[in-house]
């Protein structure tokens, strides 16, 4: 009698355990028939214009070329990039562009969607939310998705706490950002979505107010504390070829390209490009910064095919290099850097070089003034215990609209903060967690600011960052 309980209990634990594994085998039939059903899209956006920022550019190209050889119809791969590089004056191969010392050129083919003024935070929305009707300018693709398609958004800029910059103002906010995403998610019109994200202290403007239920998985190049890292920079361990006087990538970015450009997508799943990633971009966390993941964490199961498409292995001149220190420069210096490293060069005529080291000092200058400012402010108007950074995983600021008015109150009067002094928006943030009221914060700045001459970073000129 009790070999026969012991029997039935073992077929029914079999039983159950193949239930279970036709359950799990009919989930992953299910999956991979979506997969093949549905189409893949991409936006791929440089948030940044002028040729120090080179790498920006750089990178999107790359990114293209990936998709595009990993399957990806034009018609699905949404581009935005001022595209004032490849024949800029300074640029040494005209009508090329390379992502790395000894790479190919990445810009040929390459679709200019948005381009010069319409490279905008407005336009990116209606992008991802294909609405036709919102867009100012460029060439009107949209993320047409239905349901079951997945999209994949890659953005490489400079960044600030709380928001993404754009060449054109105003920035990319977190709030606005975010509530761009559960708007398409309401709509029905995508089955997953993956985004790669290269911005300094990128983490803020995911974390505490990314909900892991959009089905949206996120890596970011930083958390939300710190720069992210331009590489293959003249003067480093890895150098452009001696004719750049830029940075041609940035760490985050290349780590991850380099890696689709050489390994096997079909088989490497996101979790795991993310970890390779992740060693790289911090050198195995001895330099650099700390790559991050938000979101729907349960995409990172799937494989990067699935998004990037599939890629022939090495096809490319590009090597994923996982060890080994490269140099790097801070992203908000990387500019800087640049033009300095093109003053000290044999390429410039006198009077060029006179133009260009007077530029340097303007912007120097203007950083300087930013920086001693709102230390200044952030003394008078902020108590000892609210300069300490709030916990976390905890959000920026609670009140949007706040924030977003203190910035364009410090810019009324100080001049534009550009995409150095971004960094400088936590102190704008802490300002409004803490009850700071305008009126204290015009006053402080009355004083301080009201003898400083805007010139050229006058936001009545070039546009408020809020």
């Amino acid at each position: 009698m009790a070999a026969f309980h012991f029997a039935l209990v073992l077929l029914t634990l079999l039983s159950v355990k193949f239930s279970e594994a036709s359950r799990l085998s009919l989930f992953a039939s299910t999956k991979d028939a979506q997969v093949a059903n549905s189409t893949k899209w991409a936006v791929l956006v440089a948030g940044s214009n002028g040729y120090s920022n080179y790498r920006h550019q750089a990178d999107v190209c790359h990114a293209y070329q990936i998709l595009k050889r990993g399957g990806l119809k034009d018609e699905n791969i949404i581009v935005f990039m001022y595209d004032d590089i490849a024949n800029n004056t300074m640029n040494p191969r005209p009508g090329v562009i390379i992502n790395s010392p000894n790479g190919s050129d990445v810009y040929a083919g390459v679709p200019k969607d948005y381009t010069g003024d319409y490279v905008t935070a407005a336009n990116f929305y209606a992008v991802l939310l294909a609405n036709s009707s919102g867009l100012t300018g460029g060439s009107g693709k949209v993320v047409a998705s239905k349901p079951g398609d997945k999209i994949f958004v890659y953005f490489t800029d400079h960044g600030g706490p709380g928001l993404l910059c754009m060449p054109n103002l105003p920035y990319i906010y977190a709030n606005d950002f975010i509530e761009v995403l559960k708007t398409k998610h309401a709509s029905g019109t995508y089955d997953e979505m993956v985004l790669y994200v290269e911005a300094c202290e990128s983490g803020s403007v995911f974390e505490g107010l990314l909900p892991e239920d959009l089905n949206i998985y996120v890596t970011t190049a930083s958390n939300a504390n710190e720069s992210s890292w331009g590489t293959y920079c003249p003067g480093s361990a890895t150098p452009p070829p001696p004719e750049y006087n830029t940075c041609l990538g940035d760490l985050y970015s290349i780590s991850w390209m380099e890696d689709s450009d050489v390994a096997d997508l079909n088989t490497e799943t996101l979790e795991e490009q993310y970890l390779k990633v992740k060693a790289r971009t911090s050198n195995n966390n001895t330099v650099g910064s700390h790559v991050m993941q938000y979101g729907t964490q349960l995409i990172s199961n799937e494989t990067v095919s699935v998004y990037q498409g599939s890629v022939t292995l090495n096809s490319t001149s590009n090597t994923f290099q996982s060890i080994g220190f490269m140099g790097v420069v801070e992203q908000r210096v990387a500019d800087v850097y640049s033009m300095w490293k093109m003053y000290e060069s044999s390429i410039l005529e006198p009077q060029q070089k006179i133009e260009l080291l007077k530029e340097i000092k303007e912007i120097t200058t203007h950083r300087a003034h930013l920086d001693s400012t709102i230390e200044s402010i952030k003394g008078e108007l902020l108590d000892q215990e609210y300069l300490k950074e709030r916990a976390p995983g905890s959000v920026l600021v609670d009140d949007w609209d706040c924030l977003k008015s203190m910035i364009r109150t410090f810019e009324t009067y100080c001049g534009s903060l550009t995409q150095y002094g971004v960094k400088h928006t936590r102190t704008f943030a802490n300002m409004c967690n803490n009850g700071v009221t305008m009126d204290a914060m015009d006053e402080a700045l009355k004083g301080r600011c009201g003898s400083y001459s805007l010139g050229k970073w006058n936001p009545a000129t070039v546009g408020y960052s809020a």
